[in-house]
């Protein structure tokens, strides 16, 4: 007597019944790619510029023939030489030795004012994106009132307040970028706020902070990485201003900015004092537009495929 073997009984689901849905994941973190860089000549072109001006900033101690302060009333007001490719200036001191020293005197002090400025801003900017109400209402309503204001003419009021000096200068600067980056990492947040995987995160118990640094925070890199760049050719502008104004670095500390004011007195006879720090100024902001205009172009081929 054969045994029936019991057949698999298919699976039915009851009318009615709801199909459940997986549960959303985590979405891709938007990182420049290195090959849309590669293939942006914009990209190329500012990244050639920066790595000029910073690798001659950081070769100044074998680069420079003379120290930055150096004095030689013997030489004050020589044209651009062979021995003083930049010439000198009132007191004798060799510009192009001054002008590779104060580069890493601009350039550090314009990134450690993004530095002040991105992370309270983006702090800021998560709290009032993602926890939304009153909170958001409050803290936007203070960025409002300090964007109303320029950057220079705010940075001018806290040298104002702290007195002169580079320190002075950057915190100033720092504490004027804020507003700009907590208005902008608040509009990320608001578009991560409302994604499934957010949501996804709150039904399985995560908590607040937990929700806001592992999962809305790493999404919104994506637009700070491109606001730095562009920040950084805010910040180097604003601290030769205020040095340019007798706020910032005084002398005789080798900064652009410091220079600019050394040398505009003596424009007609002696336009090499100016020159020198002003192209350096120029360069430096231009090769941080064309990577923050890269970096953004390359976020939005991205986000578009």
């Amino acid at each position: 007597m054969t045994q029936a073997v019991p057949q698999p009984i298919p699976s039915q689901r009851p009318a009615g019944a709801r199909r459940l849905r997986p549960i959303p994941t985590l979405r891709r973190i938007q990182i420049p790619r290195p090959r849309a860089l590669h293939q942006n000549p914009t990209a190329w072109v500012g990244a050639i510029l920066l790595l000029t001006v910073v690798g001659l900033s950081l070769a100044a101690p074998g680069l420079a023939s003379y120290p930055p302060i150096a004095t030689a009333p013997a030489d004050q007001l020589l044209p651009p030489s062979l021995i003083h490719p930049a010439g000198t200036d009132l007191f004798g001191r060799d510009v192009w030795s001054r002008l590779l020293w104060g580069g890493r005197l601009s350039l550090g002090a314009g990134g450690l004012a993004v530095v002040l400025a991105v992370l309270p801003g983006s702090l800021l900017g998560l709290l009032a994106g993602y926890a939304g109400g009153r909170l958001d209402s409050f803290l936007m309503r203070i960025v409002d009132v300090l964007l109303a204001f320029p950057s220079l003419l705010l940075a001018l009021t806290i040298v104002a307040l702290l007195g002169p000096g580079l320190g002075s200068a950057v915190l100033a600067v720092g504490l004027a970028g804020v507003p700009r980056f907590a208005r902008v990492v608040r509009a990320g947040a608001l578009g991560v706020r409302s994604e499934p995987f957010i949501e996804a995160a709150r039904v399985v118990g995560c908590r607040p902070g937990r929700i806001l640094l592992r999962h809305v925070a790493p999404n919104v890199w994506g637009i700070i990485i491109p606001l730095c760049s562009l920040e950084l050719g805010y910040a180097l502008l604003n601290i030769g201003a205020l040095s340019f104004l007798g706020l910032g670095a005084q002398p005789p500390t080798p900064e652009w900015g410091a220079m600019l004011a050394e040398g505009r007195a003596l424009l007609r006879h002696a336009p090499w004092i100016t020159t020198a720090p002003g192209l350096a100024i120029t360069l430096s902001v231009l090769a941080f537009n064309l990577l923050g205009d890269a970096l953004r172009d390359a976020l939005d081929g991205q986000a578009r495929n």
